[in-house]
């Protein structure tokens, strides 16, 4: 039930909204993606009836890795294409970054989907070579595709670590403290932030942090130190 509500809450919060399909946007989609297929194979293992098949197979180790390891990376990776700017000044290249998402996307499904397939025809886990069993024999081909989607990936965060180490020293310049048009207050600092933060005089808050779409407001993303529109005056 918490699961249910977090991931009802997520896709509440993009409904309706305009979204940026900017490298951090594509990677906080691909998480809630992530999650919720990880955590739709959890309800088999909730399932007495069906785990008693799948307790222990290679069932269990895709839907506890989407959920507890490629999510949780996913949104990892988001928060550091977000922040990278704030951080060192620098835009990551975006180009890249697409890049980089769409592989991984890809490479991750070709990796741990077909494990379920695997689980329901009875692989064990921590095996160490399922050709010793007759009834694993013709699955083969799946654990061959399986290894060769996990190079894939692999070579896929090669991408990921060229362009953050490269952006960080020639990546574009930032050119204003809010680039993404954030609400927060962190915004409000320089890029890269220096010591003390806002420096000598605190921001003056007007609002709270996701005051979206305001009706008395021409922009889409209103940060907190904007200060209110007054209301027009009844006659």
């Amino acid at each position: 039930m918490p699961s249910a509500v977090k991931t009802f809450n997520w896709l509440g919060t993009v409904w309706g909204a305009r979204i940026q399909f900017t490298s951090a946007g594509l990677f906080s989609i691909g998480f809630i993606s992530l999650f919720v297929s990880g955590g739709l194979s959890g309800i088999f293992l909730g399932t007495s009836a069906a785990d008693i098949q799948l307790q222990d197979t290679y069932f269990v180790v895709a839907h506890f890795h989407l959920v507890m390891a490629i999510a949780p990376l996913f949104a990892a990776y988001a928060g550091l294409y977000y922040w990278f700017p704030k951080m060192f000044g620098r835009f990551m290249n975006e180009t890249a970054g697409k890049i980089h998402f769409w592989a991984s996307f890809v490479g991750v499904y070709c990796v741990f989907f077909p494990m379920h397939i695997l689980g329901i025809g009875g692989q064990m886990r921590r095996i160490y070579d399922p050709l010793n069993y007759n009834f694993l024999q013709p699955q083969q081909i799946l654990n061959e595709f399986i290894s060769m989607s996990a190079f894939f990936l692999a070579a896929a965060q090669i991408l990921f670590l060229v362009n953050f180490f490269v952006s960080i020293w020639s990546g574009k310049r930032v050119t204003e403290n809010n680039p993404w048009k954030a609400t927060t207050l962190e915004w409000e600092t320089p890029c890269p932030t220096g010591h003390g933060n806002f420096g000598p005089e605190l921001p003056v808050v007007h609002r709270w942090a996701f005051d979206y779409s305001p009706p008395d407001a021409k922009e889409d993303f209103l940060p907190q130190t904007a200060p209110a529109v007054p209301a027009a005056r009844q006659h």
